[in-house]
């Protein structure tokens, strides 16, 4: 994928993020951002502001080009965990903790008790 695209993609759902958690209205991601601020985690404004600088940069000017790649992705993460509601993160983990504890209890359940369910099969 090019710097572009990358770009584009991992923007657009940030964008995503902020109409819908956070009701941000605007056409670009600085106009998102200055409409939910008071809404927003604090942490994050700044790093928000660094990802639509650069989203703007690499789309609008001919000769810009991303010099580190690696650290705009890690923000985009850091930046999509923090919008993304706790409460569904929270609901994942319980749910898929809930179902490894049961299928752990059911492989235990068979492995002590297989020598008398073998008989039944």
């Amino acid at each position: 994928m090019s710097d572009i695209e990358k770009v584009v993609v991992r923007t657009r759902k940030i964008e995503a993020l902020l109409r819908t958690q956070y009701h941000a209205d605007g056409k670009g991601l600085h106009q998102l951002i200055t409409s939910c601020e008071e809404r927003l985690p604090h942490d994050v404004i700044a790093k928000l502001r660094y990802i639509a600088t650069i989203r703007n940069k690499v789309v609008h000017e001919d000769d810009f080009e991303l010099k580190s790649r690696r650290e705009f992705l890690a923000t985009c993460d850091e930046c999509e965990k923090e919008l993304t509601p706790r409460s569904s993160r929270f609901i994942w983990r319980a749910a898929i903790t809930l179902m490894t504890i049961i299928t752990l209890g059911a492989v235990v359940f068979y492995y002590a008790h297989w020598e008398t369910l073998s008989q039944h099969l």
